[in-house]
């Protein structure tokens, strides 16, 4: 075994702080001696300023004149006032026809013509329709034409209503139009007469496209979702489009189809004076006898429209029902229109009509004490009370698109879903849109 014993000199651990002592003072001494030493200034040179780049002023804007074009106009009569020859319109004329054939302008469509601020033509648009315009440019001795788009934005929209009235003054009361109420009731005409079923209290909402244009609206596009309550019993409606035919159609959140074999009404917003009855006073020979149909009460000339698809079997005069038509339908169903003042274009024995189709129109032919239809239904040949008989839904969602269908519509049910009475207070569905 081996011990290794470490003898510490006397004096040694003083000496080793005597010096680390004296190298702190030393240290703090040179530190204050720098410190008020005075500084030196660097002779720093401010740099120039970055010489500015000379830029061209930016051109005159362009002046825009907007033409609507007048019965009997040609593109010659609007351009000679910008000095065309008339080699320069030929010229322009035939540069573009490739294109557009200029001699096709419409009367009423607008044309805009930008010119320089002396006067000098440099391009041309002109609204082919709604959707796409013709834009030329002149370049050098040429012109240059193409056909483009307009830049619609298309914005979802959501608004939520109650009936004080009727519904066009409801949703005229969200600054929408009555185009907007009349397509709500097409989509819930097959369950709801909007003339004789609405009540005050009534509520509805609607999830729907408008149309822009420069952050101007233009038009109203497609309604995507609606829900309306009617005497406490809630409708909803989601409109899909089959990705194969691209056809549309307005069903149930759980796929079944909004329509019906018929409408609730031939004449949207028309008033019921009279009721289907086994025995009511008539009103000409004042004895009590069946009345199989229903009255609306119109103005003279009110669009009459069929109830269902079908083929027409008889236009023309039947004694005491005045100018009438009959429509054959599926399953054994026949309408009936009485009193017309007149028939629709096209309406004659043979033709088919689709539901919702106008086929005439109000009057008061036959033994009539003022204008309005009496319209009817026979099943099986026997008549039947068209306000009260259950009709039932045609074809529903194809089965293969279910799925689709769910996902697609998800977003606006939970929309829909939202009480009516949190839209008072809150404006989440912008939110949720």
């Amino acid at each position: 075994m081996r011990v290794h014993i470490k003898i510490k000199r006397r004096g040694e651990g003083k000496q080793q702080k005597f010096f680390l002592l004296l190298f702190i003072i030393l240290s703090l001494c040179l530190f204050i001696v720098l410190s008020f030493l005075p500084k030196e200034k660097a002779d720093v040179k401010k740099a120039d300023p970055p010489t500015s780049v000379p830029t061209e002023p930016p051109p005159p804007p362009l002046k825009e004149t907007k033409i609507v074009i007048q019965q009997g106009k040609t593109i010659s009569d609007i351009l000679s006032i910008y000095a065309f020859s008339p080699a320069e319109i030929h010229k322009l004329r035939e540069d573009v026809k490739p294109v557009y054939d200029l001699a096709k302008i419409r009367t009423k469509h607008e044309i805009r013509i930008y010119s320089s601020q002396e006067g000098q033509f440099i391009s041309m648009e002109y609204d082919i329709d709604n959707d796409k315009y013709l834009a030329i440019k002149k370049e050098k001795d040429s012109y240059k034409a193409e056909i483009k788009p307009f830049p619609y934005e298309i914005q979802v929209k959501m608004i939520w209503g109650e009936i004080k009235d009727n519904l066009i003054s409801a949703v005229a009361e969200k600054n929408e139009t009555d185009f907007l109420a009349l397509s709500l009731t097409e989509i819930f005409a097959w369950d709801i007469d909007f003339y004789s079923d609405l009540r005050k209290g009534d509520t509805f909402k609607i999830i729907f496209e408008k149309k822009y244009l420069y952050g101007k609206f233009v038009d109203y596009r497609k309604i995507l979702a609606a829900e309306f309550t009617n005497q406490g019993q809630k409708f909803k409606a989601f409109r899909y489009t089959y990705t194969d035919t691209g056809e549309s159609d307005f069903f149930t959140a759980e796929g079944e189809s909004l329509r019906k074999e018929f409408l609730k009404s031939p004449i949207p917003y028309a008033r019921i004076t009279s009721r289907f009855s086994y025995n009511r006073l008539h009103p000409i020979r004042k004895v009590f006898r069946p009345h199989y149909g229903v009255d609306y009460a119109a103005r003279v000339g009110t669009p009459v429209q069929a109830t269902a698809d079908g083929t027409v079997t008889f236009v023309g005069w039947n004694g005491a029902s005045g100018r009438m038509i009959k429509i054959r339908h599926k399953n054994a169903y026949e309408s009936m229109y009485l009193h017309l003042k007149s028939y629709a274009t096209g309406i004659k024995k043979g033709a088919k009509v689709k539901g919702g189709q106008i086929v005439g129109y109000v009057g008061s032919s036959g033994e009539s004490t003022g204008p309005h239809l009496d319209y009817r239904i026979k099943l099986r040949g026997k008549y039947i009370n068209p306000l009260a008989w259950r009709f039932k839904p045609i074809a529903p969602l194809r089965t293969e698109f279910q799925n689709d269908f769910k996902n697609k519509v998800q977003r606006y049910h939970q929309c829909l879903e939202i009480p009516y009475s949190f839209f008072m207070l809150s404006s989440v569905a912008g939110l949720l849109l």
